[in-house]
């Protein structure tokens, strides 16, 4: 079973459960801890092969993964909590997993947070999969994510989410890291489903104004589904919770205080 940490509040009976993006783990949410632990029961994971869930043993001769593999550890730990369901906030990569959980669970998925979301590859993601997929067994792979974070997080102000990435990759094994890159192959049509599919699950997508890689396909998303809501950041990159905290933390909780109405 994956790691995982349980902040409980006595007065609360909803949950919100963080899932980090990959080469992250649950310290990327330490900035929200303390604002959502007043108002809910929260759920920290690290994902398979991520932070303190390296080294799972169940994991060692699994050599491919799949969304659905990885959103099922997130299950595992609910069923194990006993929490029949969550309002789920994500970052990055982790909104395609909290997506994945939301269609196959629709009813333990109270409502989705979608920071950084990635809902389509555009053309300069997908020709950076593909120049890293011939480099992947060649190189180190921190060099591939060290590119990778200075392309989607290019400016000064995104530098503090930039280094805390690449210093969560750095304890990622490079066998790990290969799994993981391998989901990108399956990638494309499980985004063209949620684009093509809308849930009827309230949905806040949290972008910032210069996450220039996804913003613009979350835009177009956003017109097309109603029940999603799009909340742009200004001066604000890819990873919205860490680079503006604050605005990040007030905006969501409101959002989720009014579906308690």
């Amino acid at each position: 079973m994956i790691n995982y940490s349980i902040y409980k509040n006595s007065k609360a009976k909803q949950w919100v459960t963080f899932v980090h993006g990959a080469g992250g783990s649950s310290s990327i949410w330490f900035k929200q801890i303390r604002a959502f632990k007043k108002y809910f029961n929260v759920l920290l994971l690290d994902l398979r092969g991520h932070g303190k869930s390296n080294f799972k043993i169940g994991n060692a001769f699994e050599k491919k993964y799949t969304f659905s593999s990885i959103a099922n550890d997130i299950i595992e730990v609910l069923k194990k909590e006993k929490i029949k369901s969550s309002h789920f906030v994500g970052i990055s990569l982790g909104t395609i997993l909290i997506r994945h959980i939301a269609e196959s669970y629709p009813k333990l998925v109270e409502s989705m947070i979608m920071g950084g979301a990635i809902m389509k590859l555009n053309l300069r993601s997908r020709f950076l999969i593909r120049l890293s997929s011939i480099f992947k067994s060649i190189v180190p792979y921190i060099w591939i994510y060290k590119i990778f974070a200075f392309i989607i997080m290019p400016y000064k102000n995104h530098r503090e989410s930039r280094m805390l990435f690449i210093n969560e990759a750095k304890r990622l094994y490079q066998k790990e890291f290969l799994r993981w890159f391998k989901l990108t192959s399956e990638i494309n049509p499980v985004l063209k489903l949620f684009r093509q599919v809308e849930l009827k699950i309230p949905t806040l997508y949290v972008m910032g104004a210069e996450d220039y890689m996804f913003l613009e396909s979350i835009k177009i998303l956003t017109k097309e589904h109603r029940n999603s809501k799009l909340l742009v950041i200004p001066n604000c990159g890819h990873v919205v919770n860490v680079e503006k905290p604050n605005f990040f933390n007030n905006k969501t909780i409101s959002f989720l205080k009014s579906l308690k109405k």
